[in-house]
């Protein structure tokens, strides 16, 4: 699932270290508020500090944030969870080209040929499951 909008509030990253495997982690949610006639808000999660510094999402920006829901138990209650997976800023309008020819047609935008993000030299899966 998807939800785009501006990032409205970042909270301070929480951390822990896990009863079962003795392991440190490390989250942080951050809020984004859509741009709906109605505006709706969404607290996700980022979790793992590769994550949390990969995304380095700030405070203002316009993104498209791609996340999963899962919901848990605890003492007879349950909360959701609403983890990112990936996140893409979006594009609020590019300057005028500077190099546009006179006769009014704008120049095309630079083509660019990046890597995937998936392609990694990591041969180490990061889905946790």
């Amino acid at each position: 699932m998807e939800f785009t909008g501006k990032i409205i509030a970042v909270l301070q990253p929480k951390g822990g270290v896990a009863k079962a495997t003795g392991n440190e982690w490390k989250a942080q949610e951050f809020v984004i508020e859509n741009h709906d006639q109605y505006p709706r808000k969404m607290c996700f999660e980022v979790f793992g500090v590769d994550k949390i510094d990969q995304f380095n999402i700030q405070l203002g920006e316009e993104m498209t944030v791609s996340f999963d829901i899962d919901a848990r138990q605890w003492q007879d209650r349950w909360f959701n969870s609403i983890r990112a997976w990936k996140v893409e800023r979006v594009a609020t309008g590019a300057p005028a080209d500077m190099n546009a020819v006179s006769n009014g047609i704008p120049t095309p935008p630079p083509v660019t040929t990046a890597a995937p993000d998936f392609l990694g030299g990591n041969d180490k899966d990061d889905l946790p499951f």
